[in-house]
């Protein structure tokens, strides 16, 4: 904040050229109280609603405590229907804990991917309201009755909650994790819910139409951008499809969930990489209905893109200003006008006084609940700097390129088997062998596979070759494009 106050003033008083530095800075300050203003007219619903509800929950590999905790807390709170999608290899700790509790059904498939466990999960579903949840997240007391609240009004198509980090004092990481959580849900998220366009509804816990669902399975299985199919982002990709359809997403503050973070920095890295790969890939995707439609989100979305560019284009101009002798040095004048030894003094507590001053300023609403992360605010804001903002570089250039999903055991992998290019009217094999549209809706759970099923998954999975994806190119067009300019400018 004192490096771009600084800038500022040179700016002014010296017709110097505008840092990007200086509009990274107010970029970041002009998007903050564009969300303090609009969130100030949030407010949660909070008239109870009734309607059926039933909660669909992929999972892939779990701790078997954990997973147990995670449906009994489901089960307790009594949606009309539980169904468990088990896929990749078979899991029989898991089907264990789901035979433990008579009200969930399970389900099997050998294709490893959410999208497809979504896909079986609609397809049983029977209720009004369909709750898509994460295999790790833990519901609190009244997740679901508040949570479907908003779908009193027949605008509303998708709905999600407040999400914070479980045990968060673990590590620096997850201390960092729930504070970037209470910041999106203290300012991005309700300031969006005003304008009935959460631009991502996470899919921790989510809850949709179940006939929004079912309209958006077709494209959810199949639709392509820049040549790929994506399997991450699921959650990103049936928000922008709820919207498309008409409806508003909305966000629920009433209701809370908590969930797991990593615990290291690797693992760290490939969840936000996919994160920023699927983001930023559907930001592009739906940017010209957004820009229609919704151009305050479409502002929020691209901003997230071209901050990190920002940021890597004020580090090359300071480099080069330095490399080169023509750099200007902010505090010469107090070093001149307050001796070496004070004026030192002098800039560094006015460069941590800015600074905290910023930080208290922006995360305020989250400092209101965790005083103490003032203290961590100077390590957060070098983690999002350093370590965040690079993966979301590295995501843009990569996001044409399908890949694995990162940070599971036996979870999607891009090459195994070729991306889903199935609609949902065509038949889809299931763990049973048997071919199933969404008009047939079996009553009974299935664990086993037949033989036939196995060798067509396998003969599939033969063909598949890698083959070039000549679009998977224009990410790197456009980001080396804007680097450069960057670089021509120097600023």
């Amino acid at each position: 904040m004192f490096v771009f106050l600084l800038q500022i003033r040179d700016t002014v008083q010296h017709d110097v050229a505008v840092r990007l530095f200086s509009v990274f800075c107010a970029l970041v300050w002009g998007l903050w109280l564009l969300k303090v203003v609009i969130s100030r007219r949030y407010r949660p619903v909070v008239a109870p609603h009734r309607c059926t509800t039933t909660v669909v929950v992929p999972v892939v590999d779990e701790p078997v405590d954990l997973f147990r905790e995670v449906l009994g807390r489901v089960v307790g709170q009594q949606p009309d229907q539980v169904v468990v999608v088990i896929n990749g290899p078979r899991n029989p700790a898991l089907e264990e804990v789901t035979a433990e509790f008579p009200a969930v059904d399970c389900e099997w498939t050998i294709v490893a991917g959410k999208r497809n466990a979504v896909r079986i999960g609609v397809e049983r579903a029977w209720g009004d309201v369909v709750v898509l949840l994460d295999s790790d997240t833990l519901w609190t007391v009244g997740t679901l009755a508040e949570l479907v609240k908003p779908f009193a009004d027949p605008r509303v198509g998708g709905v999600t909650t407040a999400q914070r980090i479980l045990d968060h004092r673990r590590s620096v990481i997850t201390r960092w994790a729930d504070w970037l959580e209470n910041s999106r849900v203290k300012y991005s998220m309700p300031a969006q819910s005003v304008l009935g366009s959460v631009g991502c509804l996470p899919g921790r816990t989510i809850a949709f139409r179940r006939d929004v669902l079912v309209r958006a399975m077709p494209e959810f299985l199949s639709a392509r951008f820049l040549g790929v199919f994506l399997e991450v982002s699921d959650d990103r990709t049936l928000t922008n499809l709820a919207l498309k359809q008409g409806y508003r997403t909305v966000y629920q503050s009433t209701s809370l969930v908590y969930t797991d973070a990593p615990l290291r920095w690797r693992k760290l890295a490939k969840q936000q990489l996919r994160w920023a790969r699927g983001s930023q890939y559907n930001t592009m995707r739906m940017l010209p209905w957004m820009l229609r439609h919704t151009p305050v989100l479409a502002l929020f979305f691209v901003a997230d893109i071209v901050l990190p560019f920002l940021l890597l284009g004020a580090a090359i101009g300071a480099a080069y200003r330095i490399a080169t002798g023509q750099g200007t040095n902010y505090y010469a004048g107090f070093l001149s006008s307050y001796g070496w030894s004070h004026g030192l003094f002098l800039v560094v507590a006015l460069t941590v006084t800015a600074s905290a001053l910023s930080m208290s300023i922006r995360h305020y609403r989250h400092l209101q609940e965790r005083p103490f992360d003032l203290f961590w605010m100077p390590v957060f804001v070098l983690i999002s700097s350093l370590f965040l903002m690079p993966i979301r570089l590295l995501g843009f250039f990569r996001m044409a390129h399908a890949g694995s999903w990162g940070t599971r055991d036996n979870a999607y992998t891009a090459n195994a088997h070729p991306a889903p290019t199935h609609a949902m009217q065509q038949p889809h094999p299931t763990a049973e062998g048997t071919l199933l549209t969404l008009t047939e809706r079996p009553s009974t759970a299935t664990t086993t596979m037949t033989a036939s099923t196995v060798t067509t998954v396998s003969t599939v999975t033969a063909r598949t070759r890698r083959h070039w994806n000549v679009w998977a190119a224009v990410p790197y067009l456009i980001g080396g494009a804007i680097i450069a300019a960057e670089i021509l400018y120097r600023g």
